[in-house]
């Protein structure tokens, strides 16, 4: 057994250990009797959370939070003894610590660092959020994930209400934090905020009505912010640049002939170690022969090239990536609309932790006369702001080709693929989503797009247009309606 807590609090604290000691043998039966308000709740955690994870619960009250996340290795902090007890008895598989979230450099079991630290609810009675907030970056590796949730403000009386019924106790007086709070004090604590999201507008099952109006009517512009739960998801800001990684740069390439030498020829050697991967996909104007030229007549080009088996550039992105050997993984479409003398801005924005997807947008700087047809531009603009609202980070521009991000992100991306499933011909949107549900920082490097030069653009605007109206509502119904 490890030692009771004892450290003074202020009266208000006290006050809260108190009752949470009284109703700590009720926890359980609590949870069970609202047990669609939590369901709700942490079918969103899980979301956020993937299984298998170093998870540290700060708050965690009896465990229950911690085992729903499915943890590799799951750690559980309350100041509560009573709950404490009941947390190690009912879940021998996890290490649950008797502490003050506020004081964790006294607890001696907490020495490693964790792949997420959640917080529900437990701001609402911390004596200092911005001093707690900043002890925890010793827990924190450079990708750990903070995720804070808490009940809306205007929901508070409510709530109160509720809880007097039931408990039979008074309500304590509670911290009032809208998500943009939290995410201000975040910010003072020197984390940088991804995304804030808003759930769960039905707390009763109302005969699964309550379940259709979560998934479907919550989650819309406007209403959301009616919703009783704000989430806020964060990291650490970095400290330290990546030192010089090495990079891959993946070109899909179809019938683009007159391009593959402009493109070796002007890529600029922003590393110390670059490698050009083609991956050429069933061509009709001898790319591929041209391809084997370029490579025998630079030498000193590390160039590499691979037939696509499949079909679409998603499979050409995927089958280059397998095969390169960069710490950093970028694509660049053989077009050449986006130059290549700009990938050294995509290079320094991710390794100097400015993003860890660092997304293209052609959409800042003024166009080259016919890059892009009136019709592409309004869609662009459309489907722009649709995916900011999808994927709760902002995105100008969701189609352009031009992408970055570390080998281990992409790992992690590849490893989850299962989420979503192989549904994207693109291959921009497996990267946008895979990266969302990893709450990956988005970064976008404003690029000037030109006309093309040689060939004709793979894009059919009606086919491709409809492909992108099915994306968004997939996007609907695996990011927001879950």
């Amino acid at each position: 057994m490890f030692p009771r807590i004892q450290r003074s609090f202020t009266k208000l604290k006290q006050r809260t250990l108190e009752q949470a000691e009284q109703l700590a043998a009720e926890r359980e039966r609590w949870i069970d009797r609202n047990s669609f308000y939590y369901e709700e709740d942490w079918n969103y955690m899980r979301f956020l959370v993937p299984e298998g994870k170093r998870v540290l619960d700060l708050g965690c009250g009896t465990g229950r939070l911690l085992e729903a996340l499915r943890p590799d290795s799951g750690v559980g902090v309350d100041f509560s003894p009573a709950m404490i007890d009941r947390a190690r008895a009912a879940r021998p598989g996890m290490t649950f610590v008797c502490g003050d979230v506020e004081n964790l450099e006294d607890l001696p079991e907490l020495q490693s660092t964790f792949d997420v630290i959640v917080m529900s609810d437990t701001i609402g009675s911390l004596d200092d959020c911005t001093e707690t907030f900043r002890s925890l970056h010793r827990y924190c590796g450079p990708d750990t994930r903070i995720i804070v949730s808490y009940h809306s403000r205007m929901w508070e009386p409510l709530i109160a209400l509720h809880a007097r019924l039931t408990t039979r106790q008074p309500a304590l007086p509670r911290n009032l934090l809208s998500s943009q709070d939290i995410a201000n004090l975040l910010h003072l604590a020197d984390f940088d905020v991804i995304k804030r999201e808003w759930r769960l507008l039905c707390p009763f099952r109302l005969l699964g009505l309550g379940r259709l109006i979560n998934r479907f009517v919550a989650t819309l512009p406007l209403i959301r912010k009616l919703c009783i739960r704000n989430f806020v998801v964060a990291r650490p800001q970095p400290r330290e640049r990546l030192s010089d990684p090495t990079t891959t740069v993946v070109v899909p390439a179809r019938n683009e002939r007159g391009n593959i030498e402009a493109l070796v020829r002007r890529m600029p050697a922003f590393c110390s170690k670059l490698e050009i991967v083609f991956v050429e996909g069933w061509s009709q104007d001898g790319t591929w022969e041209e391809i084997e030229r370029v490579m025998a007549a630079y030498p000193a080009v590390d160039i590499k090239a691979f037939k696509q088996t499949g079909k679409g550039k998603g499979d050409a992105v995927r089958m280059g990536f397998a095969q390169a050997a960069g710490d950093v993984l970028m694509i660049l479409d053989a077009d050449l609309t986006m130059p290549p003398e700009d990938l050294p801005k995509f290079y320094e924005a991710l390794i100097s932790g400015k993003g860890e997807f660092i997304n293209g947008s052609r959409l800042v700087y003024p166009m080259e006369k016919q890059a892009m047809r009136f019709l592409n531009l309004l869609a662009n603009y459309v489907f722009a702001l649709l995916f900011t609202y999808l994927l709760n980070q902002r995105h100008t521009d969701t189609l352009c080709g031009t992408k970055a991000l570390s080998r281990n992100s992409y790992q992690e991306i590849s490893r989850n693929r299962a989420y979503f499933g192989d549904f994207d011909p693109f291959g921009d949107f497996d990267l946008i989503f895979g990266a969302s549900k990893l709450n990956l920082k988005t970064a976008e490097v404003p690029i000037r797009y030109a006309a093309r030069e040689y060939g004709e653009t793979q894009i059919s605007r009606f086919q491709h247009g409809w492909l992108l109206l099915r994306m968004v509502v997939f996007a609907f119904m695996k990011l927001k309606a879950l």
